[in-house]
């Protein structure tokens, strides 16, 4: 959690606030934050969230940062506009698991099927099911891949963690520990089995060199096609989601 900032004067100073932008009739939530480093005040929108932020140089530019985004409401419209409409896991629903189409129906307990994914429980609570039960999924499986791998490098892997990350597939600290989007259950396995080998290779290399890579191809052959994969479909993997 970010702390406020506080000045000479003492006075107390946030470094990030939220506001409602109105953008093609709709409200528009834009967080605003201060950043030392930023050059300029940039306006952000994430391809796969469409969250909108506006980032500030100094306090002074983040007292403006509204109304910078207010003379960038074309450009953001433009780029919501892009943004994956979302996906709501209930009945009927289709989505992908593990690379192929299923689609979300009830069922008495809650698993997957013949290209279903059964889920018990009143209509209501259906989403928040079908997430709790794709993210112990992906966590069984990641963690069952990154063990094996480990193993094949002679390396440990201290502690997996899964969450809903926007902007990493995955990640591997100095101290071992890895995480992974949950989202990556979705994917066909060969695009998992490359985050999970590329992230592995980091408990060796914890860098992009030659050395790495050769870590990487060590564990996946090919990494040019999930690679390309992720590049054209990953965003479209942040449509689900229980709302």
């Amino acid at each position: 959690m970010r702390k406020p900032m506080v000045t000479r004067k003492g006075t107390t100073r946030k470094t990030a606030r939220r506001e409602l932008l109105r953008i093609d009739g709709r409200a528009v939530e834009v967080t605003m934050r201060l950043n030392p480093r930023a050059r300029r005040l940039i306006v952000k929108v994430h391809p796969s969230t469409g969250e909108v932020s506006v980032v500030a140089p100094s306090q002074r530019a983040l007292d403006r940062a509204l109304e910078f985004a207010r003379g960038q409401e074309t450009w953001i419209a433009r780029q919501l506009a892009r943004v994956p409409a979302r996906v709501t896991l209930g009945p009927g629903a289709k989505i992908p698991f593990r690379g192929r189409e299923h689609v979300i129906a009830r069922g008495e307990t809650t698993r997957v099927r013949d290209g279903v994914v059964e889920v018990a429980g009143r209509d209501e609570h259906a989403p928040r099911r079908v997430l709790d039960f794709l993210k112990r999924e992906a966590r069984q499986v990641l963690d069952v891949r990154s063990h094996e791998y480990a193993a094949r490098i002679d390396a440990r892997v201290r502690r997996i963690t899964v969450r809903d990350t926007a902007s990493r597939w995955g990640s591997c600290s100095a101290s071992k520990c890895i995480s992974y989007c949950w989202r990556l259950i979705l994917a066909p396995d060969f695009v998992l089995d490359y985050v999970v080998a590329h992230e592995v290779a980091h408990l060796r290399e914890m860098n992009h060199s030659d050395r790495f890579w050769r870590v990487v191809k060590s564990l996946v052959a090919d990494i040019d096609t999930p690679q390309a994969w992720l590049r054209k479909n990953g965003t479209q993997l942040h449509r689900y989601g229980a709302k």
